[in-house]
């Protein structure tokens, strides 16, 4: 399999790093690698000047792998020596998803904050329990929705619609095809109760996507739906699964997400995003622009009442968001994302999940 089609080791690499401190003034470690966008995660914030001083996994091989790409990296003997070193600022993990909420209260209870893979959570209890959490010991418990986060397309496209390039938000539209690789995956990628259903998962980044671009604090879910469709083999992969929300500001969204990515796509899906104003619309291709050689990706296509315009982003826009992340951990700020967002955003995903679940059982 190439490497443009490998979704769950995807790793974007900045095209110039923008580091906001100096080297030392923020450590963190990166622990638990079951999930491959452990590697995007610390690229994004050794880029912004982070330092990765340990690493762990209760696999020896993977720990080691990890430890030869960040040679500057230490291997851990347990999790609990990185979360009683005062020097780790926070926490970076990738595990199975069912495991992400007890690690990341036990990294909060030991003062470091925490920022996970996507999702989040499996489940509206570990949410609850997390919201407590925070409360108790005021650490954050930041999510990598890397869709959007981790894209140079997605994020302009946020600052394009702050600008007013489109006016007010009407409509969000989100297609999120992937490629499944069956053989690829590891046993728990199957597995319902560990990965919480597929709008809980990846869903999980679209539902983040709608509170960002319509400018929105909440939502209702209108309808959900979840299938296995094409893989009787694997009765617990759901793969196919479909949301429509309106936020609490009046913004219609929809997300479609699946794994029928086609075997002659070159990327891992071709995700795009549409996004509906009164004064224009945007439109996003983040991984690829499909048919045109040689390949580009990062591309926002904007229409408004001046003419059509294409903006290429790659290498252009970078990747603020760890930037700010960094800051908001050593100032105690809330620029990069809010908790309330990153709740939200797993939330709204959990319960459109529960909504498809009951049409299911019904």
């Amino acid at each position: 399999m190439s490497e443009a089609r490998d979704g769950m080791n995807w790793a974007p690499t900045a095209a110039k790093p923008q580091p906001v401190v100096e080297k030392g003034d923020f450590v963190f470690a990166s622990a638990f690698f079951d999930h491959g966008h452990i590697f995007g995660q610390t690229n994004g914030l050794c880029e912004a000047g982070g330092v990765c001083k340990w690493a762990w996994d209760p696999d020896p091989e993977r720990l080691d792998d990890f430890c030869k790409k960040y040679p500057e990296t230490k291997a851990a003997t347990s999790f609990e020596q990185i979360l009683q070193d005062p020097e780790v600022h926070m926490v970076t993990a990738a595990a199975v998803p069912s495991d992400r909420c007890a690690i990341g209260l036990k990294t909060l209870r030991a003062g470091k904050d925490y920022y996970t893979d996507k999702s989040p959570f499996t489940t509206l209890e570990q949410l609850e329990e997390a919201k407590v959490t925070v409360e108790e010991t005021g650490k954050k418990y930041m999510c990598d929705f890397s869709e959007r986060l981790h894209t140079e397309a997605g994020w302009y496209a946020g600052e394009l619609i702050a600008q007013g390039a489109i006016g007010n938000v009407i409509q969000v539209l989100i297609m999120a095809p992937h490629n499944l690789a069956k053989e690829s995956r590891p046993e728990w990628f199957f597995d319902k109760e560990k990965y919480g259903g597929i709008l809980t998962d990846i869903g999980s980044h679209q539902f983040e996507q709608f509170l960002s671009y319509a400018g929105a604090k909440d939502g209702v879910v209108n309808y959900a739906r979840v299938d296995n469709i094409a893989n009787p083999d694997k009765p617990g992969l759901e793969d196919y699964g479909e949301a429509s929300v309106t936020t609490d500001n009046g913004v219609s969204c929809y997300c479609r997400m699946d794994w029928f990515n086609p075997r002659g796509h070159r990327s891992w899906g071709d995700g795009r995003t549409f996004i509906l104003g009164t004064d224009g619309y945007i439109e996003v291709r983040k991984y690829n622009d499909i048919t045109r050689e040689p390949q580009e990706s990062q591309i926002i296509y904007l229409v408004d009442h001046e003419g059509e315009k294409r903006i290429p982003c790659s290498g252009k826009i970078g990747f603020p968001f760890y930037g700010q992340l960094i800051l908001d951990v050593l100032n105690r700020s809330e620029n990069a994302m809010t908790q309330a967002h990153c709740f939200k955003a797993a939330e709204l995903s959990m319960k459109a999940q529960q909504f498809a679940d009951q049409q299911n059982i019904s």
